[in-house]
């Protein structure tokens, strides 16, 4: 093949690659426009207005106190102190040094 048909033949790839460039562009403002369609719609205001409901309205309020009082009350202290106790245990600080050690061969595997 010849150094002229190879330049036409580049040159024509390129154009055809910008041609269909413009295509995904339009697909794209096209899925834009849809996606802001959808979240104009009748239905997304109602979706968006019950969320709000739910969060500001008593069933959101009891819910946070709810999660509030299981975090700050005495079940949560305990789960906390549990968890404190498992970490400084001997089974909680092997379990520790086995995932360090871990760590450390697969990132001396990982180096070249």
């Amino acid at each position: 093949m010849s150094e002229f048909e190879q330049e036409l033949r580049s040159w024509w790839a390129r154009l055809l690659a910008w041609l269909r460039g413009d295509q995904h562009a339009d697909t794209a403002r096209t899925a834009k426009a849809a996606v802001q369609d959808l979240r104009d719609s009748d239905a997304a205001r109602r979706a968006e207005a019950a969320i709000r409901d739910l969060r500001e309205g008593e069933i959101g309020r009891k819910a946070e106190a709810a999660i509030r009082d299981l975090r700050e009350g005495e079940t949560g202290r305990k789960a906390q102190e549990a968890l404190r106790d498992l970490r400084n245990s001997e089974a909680g600080q092997k379990a520790e040094a086995a995932l360090r050690d871990l760590r450390d061969g697969e990132a001396a595997r990982d180096k070249p």
